[in-house]
């Protein structure tokens, strides 16, 4: 059984569905002043369904302050929920309709009465349909309920159909029960202070463990855990994780809550904490079906923070090329994992230009061109040059890996580049192309370069290696940058 209590002066702040509740758990807030409730096993409580009624309207004439609604209202049993609420709607006090009997109660409302949204018939439709039942005389529930349905059908459709069970009260529905609100957010108000982190991971491990049973419940990650540290000096001690990829392990979370904690430690004891975090899809990942994930991402993260407590956090992540014209300006930033979607039309573009960049090779090969690679010295290798006109004629460089020295036999340059006068760091350097003679040294760079050199045809020769160097104009030092292979 189903009871619809309607409402038409419920005076403003209070509500309809909170007033239900107090009758049954399982609710269905149909309208503002509409709701519709399943009263099956109320009876043992209130002793019959005609009771619980009676109750009903006796509670909702009582104040708010005293939990009742202040105002009289319609209550409707019956066996469905959409004949309940067309009764509560246009009947009266409180109605019983027994299972079948839906008609002696319905049978003479208009069908201007008729909640057609409860069919989900959309208003246009509906109309169309009153507007044809209305030409054939058919004015109320009763006679559009004896209409033979293989007529109803072929004239009126499906649309037509799901009225007329609507009119005879057949339906037979679930209730749209009101679900609660996902609570991401857990809080816990110590009894005395806390000052030891082996005391607070019990309370965080608990804690955790209701968020991510929560997320499990709504098949949810998070990849955004905050928490809120409530001190005994009344100040609050926040610690934040930006995860590079969703996750929901509690036993994860707890380590990674714990190597902050041990990096920033709260200055106070610690009275109050709070868990909150951010829901969002968990990340869907093809594995092998007998190979595991190597290494996993959970105890790669572990890894991450655990190095991050050792050297530092602004010290471990993934290298960004910053937006500027600095030589090897770059900064560490965290490392966060991007995932793209994939469409048909970005592979077959993928397929595409893979067979143009094997084309392109083949045809590197057939017809070979002078290419040179780079490599560069880090830290650059400091050195003394002798210049004449401004032009290096001598370099000598050193450390304990590698030298660089010889004659300049060949120079190209300079080219200045000069950068962020503002700051304190600007750079301003005069950068140079020379050939060195090798006089011996690195006997696998000489050859090779020679080897590309005559099939390129230039006047550079065979025991001469090609440098990068550059002069600070701040300081006049020389250094050299790198080697071209």
């Amino acid at each position: 059984m189903f009871a619809c209590i309607n409402g038409q002066q419920i005076p403003a702040g209070v509500s309809l569905g909170e007033f239900a509740y107090t009758f049954s758990p399982l609710v269905e807030e149909t309208a503002a002043d509409t709701v519709v409730i399943d009263v099956e096993g109320c009876a043992l409580r209130f002793g019959s369904t005609y009771e619980l009624a009676n109750e009903i309207a006796k509670q909702a004439k009582v104040s708010k302050e005293f939990g009742g609604l202040g105002c009289k209202v319609n209550v409707a049993l019956a066996g469905n929920p959409d004949a309940a609420i067309h009764a509560a709607k246009f009947c009266v006090g409180v109605t019983f309709t027994a299972p079948g009997e839906e008609l002696t109660c319905l049978g003479r409302l208009p069908l201007k009465a008729l909640q057609y949204s409860l069919a989900g018939v959309e208003e246009s439709q509906a109309a169309e349909i009153l507007e044809t039942l209305s030409l054939w005389g058919v004015h109320t529930f009763e006679q559009f309920a004896a209409l033979p349905v293989a007529g109803v059908s072929e004239r009126l459709g499906q649309n037509g159909l799901k009225l007329q069970k609507l009119a005879g009260g057949k339906t037979n529905r679930h209730l749209k029960l009101k679900q609660p609100d996902p609570v991401f957010k857990n809080s816990l108000e110590l009894e005395y202070p806390i000052s030891q982190l082996e005391a607070l991971s019990f309370i965080l491990a608990r804690l955790l463990n209701q968020t991510c049973a929560s997320l499990n419940a709504y098949a949810l990650a998070t990849n955004v855990l905050q928490v809120e540290l409530k001190l005994e000096n009344g100040a609050l001690h926040e610690h934040k994780l930006n995860l590079p990829y969703p996750m929901r392990d509690h036993k994860v979370f707890l380590k990674l809550l714990l190597l902050d904690t041990e990096m920033r430690p709260p200055p106070a004891a610690v009275v109050g904490v709070s868990v909150n975090c951010e829901p969002v899809k968990p990340r869907v990942l093809q594995t092998g079906l007998f190979i595991p994930l190597a290494p996993e991402p959970e105890k790669l993260e572990l890894m991450l923070a655990r190095l991050a407590k050792l050297v530092g956090a602004e010290n471990v992540g993934s290298p960004e090329l910053l937006d500027t014209h600095r030589p090897d300006a770059f900064r560490v930033k965290r490392f966060e994992l991007k995932e793209t979607k994939r469409n048909r039309g970005r592979s077959r573009r993928q397929t595409a230009d893979g067979r143009q960049q094997t084309a392109d090779s083949r045809r590197q090969k057939d017809n070979p061109k002078f290419t040179l690679g780079f490599r560069r010295y880090r830290p650059p290798l400091r050195a003394l040059v002798q210049t004449e006109r401004g032009s290096p004629m001598t370099i000598s460089a050193w450390n304990k890996n590698k030298s660089v020295y010889g004659k300049v036999v060949c120079a190209a340059g300079p080219w200045r580049t000069t950068g962020e006068w503002w700051r304190a760091d600007a750079w301003a350097r005069d950068e140079w192309d020379v050939a060195i003679e090798s006089r011996g040294q690195r006997p696998e760079v000489r050859s090779q370069w020679s080897e590309d050199a005559k099939g390129a045809g230039s006047q550079v020769g065979p025991t001469q290696i090609l440098y990068r160097i550059y002069r600070e104009l701040r300081s006049g030092t020389w250094f050299v940058e790198g080697i071209y292979d």
